[in-house]
């Protein structure tokens, strides 16, 4: 039951061969429509979707800390498709938002840009110069976005599993080798453990969700990492209350056996010039 990622820049086509894989697979694939059909259960709306989605998230405004949590809201709607097994999911972040577990598969789709830019217009029925530009910022939202929140080149090729150039393969090809990559032994082997290490992924961001949504986003930084049910949240708080409100906040959610506070008091004085 492999989980399989893909990542994919604008006008390469993946977004066919990922529906026609999923198809073939039977596996359900998370993309912007499932996510739009799942987010009223987790309280997001399309505007609030909209607004989020593959967007390098900012923490400076109480406006900006709120889009933060509804971000981390979304993706939780990923963590809990990959935990039912039998998905794709699409774009995203996907792969590093599920570091770590041994049982995905994480597929890239590229090609050159010029290539992508005459398919897209054709497609589209656009101007190729509209097509040129809509795509150069893509990739610089796309890749800001891997960049900024996970800290990782969108563009490394080492992070992928398989990579394809469509331009020179085709949908067939691409798709028969995928499924194919996805029947590897090794990927079953890691199926069970990855489901356990899932489950506190999950409790993780949930935590992390409320933590943004509540006061205390304005002055802590974070980490939250999460083992068998015990949470602990590292970074820095700018009062010494501020440390029990964060502990009680994290035992406040379902799942969470106990927290541990690896939280430093740090306060900040005014520069004067």
């Amino acid at each position: 039951m492999a989980i399989i990622t893909i990542s994919r820049e604008m006008g390469t086509g993946a977004y066919a061969i990922a529906k026609e894989l999923a198809k073939k697979l039977k596996y359900t694939l998370v993309d912007r429509v499932k996510i739009e059909e799942l987010a009223p259960s987790y309280g997001l709306t399309p505007e609030i979707l909209e607004r989020v989605d593959e967007k390098p998230p900012s923490y400076r405004t109480a406006e900006d800390r709120l889009q933060a949590a509804h971000l981390a809201t979304m993706e939780l709607i990923l963590l809990d498709c990959a935990k039912k097994g039998n998905v794709i999911l699409y774009g995203r972040g996907a792969q590093d938002l599920i570091k770590g577990l041994t049982n995905v598969l994480k597929v890239r789709f590229v090609a050159p840009f010029e290539d992508r830019v005459e398919k897209f217009a054709e497609r589209e029925w656009i101007d190729p110069d509209l097509a040129r530009e809509l795509i150069r910022r893509s990739d610089h939202q796309l890749g800001g976005f891997i960049h900024f929140y996970f800290d990782r080149d969108w563009n490394d090729p080492l992070a992928y599993d398989l990579l394809f150039n469509t331009k020179v393969c085709t949908p067939h090809a691409m798709i028969e080798a995928v499924i194919a990559a996805s029947k590897d032994a090794r990927l079953k082997e890691g199926e069970e453990e990855s489901m356990e290490l899932l489950d506190d992924l999950i409790l993780a961001k949930k935590v992390e969700a409320e933590l943004l949504k509540s006061s205390l986003a304005r002055a802590l930084k974070f980490c939250i990492s999460c083992e068998d049910g015990v949470v602990t949240i590292a970074g820095h708080v700018q009062a010494e209350e501020e440390i029990e409100e964060a502990v009680k906040l994290a035992m406040s959610v379902k799942g969470v056996v106990d927290v541990e506070s690896e939280l430093d008091v740090l306060s900040y004085k005014p520069v004067k010039d």
